[in-house]
């Protein structure tokens, strides 16, 4: 089952990756990606950045939407992602998501910043604005302790 769904263009790294690990008890961490999906070294970077005992896996968006027609997720699962076009890829190829974590999209030359760790293209923000047209609950938030912010009052 999935249980956790999260944005984060760093992926896995440290302690914040442990805090949601622990917190939603994952199993196994899934990025769905399609550039990560197609990449040997960096997927083995993912496996060993990855807590211990937890299971990785890549796919890219499309192929992940299919595997999951025929082969229910039965371990407790994190979705990660790097931005909000897959996320909306995956929801439209019929993947149900209700609630979207932001941990950060990092700024750079043409993208937007929304807040100090949300940074976005117009074609993200248009994303995330059809996610939350939809009813999809997206906030923003770092770590658990962290105040979360909904994500419909900053874009």
């Amino acid at each position: 089952m999935i249980c956790f769904c999260r944005i984060d263009d760093r992926l896995i790294h440290g302690q914040v990756v442990t805090t949601w690990v622990n917190k939603y008890q994952v199993e196994q961490i899934i990025v769905v990606n399609d550039k990560v999906a197609g990449d040997a070294i960096q997927k083995n970077i993912l496996t060993m950045a990855s807590p211990q005992g937890i299971k990785v896996h890549a796919f890219g968006v499309k192929q992940f939407a299919d595997i999951t027609k025929t082969n229910p997720i039965k371990r407790r699962t994190m979705l990660l992602f790097t931005n909000s076009i897959d996320v909306n890829e995956l929801v439209k190829n019929g993947v149900e998501i209700k609630e979207l974590n932001i941990g950060g999209m990092r700024y750079q030359e043409g993208r937007e910043q929304l807040t100090k760790t949300l940074s976005v293209t117009p074609e993200e923000r248009a994303a995330f604005k059809e996610m939350l047209e939809a009813g999809m609950k997206i906030e923003i938030q770092m770590v658990p302790n962290d105040e979360k912010i909904d994500l419909e009052g900053v874009i």
